[in-house]
């Protein structure tokens, strides 16, 4: 282990786990923000053309079920705007009115105080879920009641302001700031009281099995149901995240390119140098009767010695790495601007696969030119100037 292989070696390791890294990084984004958007609003939405109520939401349930079998779930919710007061401040919020017994929100599964409790109690208050960065502002805690505020009916008129009390029953955090400091979960029957809407909806969250088929399902499913149904995918909902997150993924070919380029030219020059220092013993070997494919199997050999050593160094740097930040979440993000709260990771086994096997391959093909060169020095000459 000479110096300068020492160096080639490090030169593989560094640019494998930079690899590694920054891919599990971006699929960690994208797979995060995917998960939190997809948990607010489903991988498609239902709602009226211009936010129309929906009257007879058992019905539509039913026959959409009934008539796409792609759809695995759908659950109605009735949102709309108002105010929340606690006896520390008073804020807007979206109140979102949910069928616990039927729900698919994320709050559900991202509490962090409290029990994720929407049942309508026949006596006392009725329960509410807000998020850890609207709680903060409202500085209230489980147990702790609020007051709504909203317009009912169908009119927008302050004359049919209604107010009711709520007890705080859960917190829960998402990690998207613009979310957990807006949404507040009620029982579905309890929004409908306080918008004065009967039983009517604002619309369905709806889950399918193949995200391929959504464009189809959004333009299918209302023109079945008839007006005033209207369909939104989340990717229309959501176009610019989904956007950003194509388009952090199209620089990856050329770094990935110039950062193993960048490793195997240090394979090479090691590998030429060695060619140099050992002319002597090339020319001796050659003298001796060693074919010129033996001689350049050598070099070969070492120039996949330096890719594999520094591929296995890289491979384990990057997963020691990654795994601290899944463990220990040592790298936080403001969630206002990066909708989480630290920086996601996402151990792929494909992307180590196909680092290593793009450094392996590249410090092939970087070690042919030496040992070429090596096979092809003449015996007579080395050894005369030696």
């Amino acid at each position: 282990m000479s110096l300068i292989t020492s160096i080639a070696i490090i030169g593989v390791t560094l640019g494998v786990a930079s690899l590694i890294i920054t891919l599990s990084i971006l699929d960690g984004f994208e797979r995060t923000i995917k998960s939190n958007v997809i948990s607010f609003t489903a991988h498609m939405q239902l709602f009226g053309f211009d936010n129309q109520i929906l009257p007879n939401a058992d019905k539509a349930m039913q026959r959409v079920m009934e008539r796409y079998p792609e759809v695995t779930e759908i659950a109605p919710y009735l949102a709309r705007e108002g105010m929340i007061r606690s006896t520390g401040d008073i804020d807007g919020v979206l109140i979102k009115g949910v069928d616990p017994a039927n729900d698919i929100s994320a709050a559900k599964k991202r509490l962090v105080d409290g029990k994720y409790d929407l049942e309508e109690s026949e006596t006392g208050l009725q329960g509410i879920i807000i998020g850890k960065r609207l709680a903060e502002r409202l500085r209230v805690a489980v147990g702790e009641k609020t007051i709504l505020y909203a317009i009912g009916g169908t009119s927008l008129s302050l004359a049919q302001t209604r107010i009711m009390q709520f007890e705080v029953r859960g917190i829960y955090e998402t990690g998207m700031a613009e979310y957990d400091g807006m949404f507040v979960y009620v029982n579905l029957k309890s929004a409908q009281r306080l918008f004065q809407v009967g039983r009517a909806v604002s619309g369905f969250d709806v889950m399918v099995s193949d995200v391929e088929k959504l464009e189809s399902l959004a333009q299918d499913i209302p023109m079945d149901l008839g007006y005033p149904f209207f369909a939104r995918t989340m990717y229309q909902m959501y176009r610019n995240l989904f956007t950003w997150i194509e388009l952090q993924k199209k620089p990856i070919p050329i770094i990935l390119g110039l950062i193993i380029i960048v490793a195997t030219v240090n394979v090479i020059g090691t590998l030429l140098m060695m060619v140099l220092e050992k002319a002597k013993e090339i020319g001796t070997l050659a003298t001796l009767g060693m074919r010129k494919r033996h001689i350049t199997r050598i070099f070969v050999s070492q120039g996949m010695l330096i890719g594999l050593i520094g591929t296995l160094l890289g491979n384990a740097i990057a997963f020691g790495l990654c795994w601290l930040e899944l463990r220990y979440r040592l790298i936080p993000l403001p969630s206002g601007i990066y909708f989480m709260t630290h920086v996601p990771i996402d151990l792929s086994f494909q992307n180590f696969l196909v680092v290593s096997l793009s450094a392996l391959v590249m410090c092939f093909l970087s070690s042919l030119v030496p040992a070429r060169l090596a096979a092809r020095l003449d015996p007579v000459r080395t050894l005369r100037f030696a």
